[in-house]
């Protein structure tokens, strides 16, 4: 679901032709035809239309900038500014926040964007917020759209040399906190490991919720670790209103391992039964979260299977390192198995449910020191697979 609040502001083609008629592009800044800062999902969307041609080098070049000014609703002062610069050997395009300093502006970083055009006149700049030192916040907004001298100049002298804003006075943007609510099925139906060509590497756990999974859940907290949580769905009423929540505002992304751990490669309804049933638990106690990744228990999959969760929106995911930590082989066993596996794209099962799992949460954190030493990120599956989250 798109989510946008949207802060918007028109200038007609009439009033534009009116601004320009006695007056050369060369000498004045470009006009906004109309501009936007919207929200979707995680991103913030900066979407600007100009009522000539641009790009990043011309713009340079030719002494112009244009920029997204934001300043606090409260306190009536710009705080940042996101600029548009050419890229790499003047190609392309990329946004540098600046901040104000005595008498100007001074860069900061570069901002960590897609950028879009849907003409040679439009932008589209897509940003998550601590991408530009922001927050998920209320904001006010102009595009700053300068052209320096010797080309145009000012009757009182400022950094952009003449400029015009846009729109007149700052628009309100409206922010929230993004809450996902479900992901989509894409790709394979059936996976064992992400893409190899990046140091990336999914940890999943199995059959809980349990009582040892808010532990499990200290240890990716505290080294800012995602992972994969694939849930049981007669234990979610019972421990899940605690943790899964809990799990969605870490970042992990919880699955589908069926209603009561039963063998469901057969397919048909009962499979389906118990498919629908654990996704049902599992949007009752997150507020509506839906799961898009099932695990088959044991890893007990059949061609019809696989066919039957996709048609129910999943992508069935197994697994390509297994310490096989169910049956209690010790700590230390745990550990050397899957930092001796892994690989980049690895999908690594292990469990925080089902029985003691003390020897698995023990292991945990060795295995992310180490695992991240050899300079893994961890990742959810959902992201392995490059699959879309659904944001509210």
């Amino acid at each position: 679901m798109r989510t946008a609040f949207v802060a918007l502001a028109l200038l007609t083609s009439t009033s534009v032709a009116a601004a320009q008629a006695g007056d050369s592009v060369a000498h004045r800044p470009l006009h906004v035809l109309r501009a936007s800062l919207t929200q979707d999902g995680q991103q913030l969307v900066w979407h600007v239309v100009l009522g000539h041609p641009f790009s990043a080098a011309g713009l340079h070049d030719r002494h112009r900038s244009l920029c997204l000014e934001l300043e606090h609703v409260k306190r009536a002062r710009p705080f940042a500014l996101l600029c548009l610069w050419p890229g790499r050997h003047g190609k392309n395009m990329r946004l540098e926040r600046l901040k104000p300093s005595t008498g100007g502006w001074t860069p900061v970083h570069s901002v960590t964007a897609s950028m879009s055009r849907g003409s040679s006149s439009s932008l589209t700049a897509r940003f998550e917020p601590a991408a530009a030192g922001l927050f998920y916040r209320d904001v006010r907004w102009q595009v700053v759209n300068g052209l320096k001298p010797p080309a145009c100049q000012p009757k009182v002298a400022n950094p952009f040399g003449c400029r015009l804003l846009f729109p007149s006075r700052p628009a309100l943007a409206r922010f929230h906190v993004p809450r996902v609510v479900g992901c989509v099925a894409s790709g394979a139906p059936f996976v064992s490991h992400g893409p190899s060509d990046r140091r990336q590497i999914a940890l999943t756990f199995d059959d809980g919720p349990w009582p040892d999974t808010p532990a499990f859940l200290d240890v990716l907290e505290r080294e800012h670790v995602p992972a994969t949580f694939f849930q049981i769905g007669e234990q979610v009423s019972t421990y899940g209103r605690e943790v899964d929540p809990r799990m969605l505002r870490d970042g992990d992304i919880i699955g589908d391992h069926t209603w009561s751990h039963a063998n469901v490669s057969g397919a048909g309804s009962f499979a389906a039964s118990q498919i629908s049933s654990t996704a049902s638990a599992i949007s009752s106690v997150t507020g509506g979260f839906k799961p898009c990744l099932f695990r088959a228990p044991g890893g007990a999959v059949s061609g019809a299977l696989i066919s039957e969760a996709r048609s129910m929106g999943f992508t069935t995911i197994q697994w390509d390192v297994d310490p096989r930590d169910w049956s209690r082989p010790g700590t230390p066993a745990i550990y050397s198995n899957v930092v001796s596996n892994a690989h980049s794209g690895a999908i690594v099962i292990q469990h925080d449910g089902g029985g003691d799992r003390s020897e698995t949460l023990a292991a945990l954190p060795h295995e992310i020191h180490t695992l991240r030493a050899e300079g893994y990120q961890f990742v959810t599956v959902t992201d392995l697979l490059g699959q879309r989250l659904i944001y509210k």
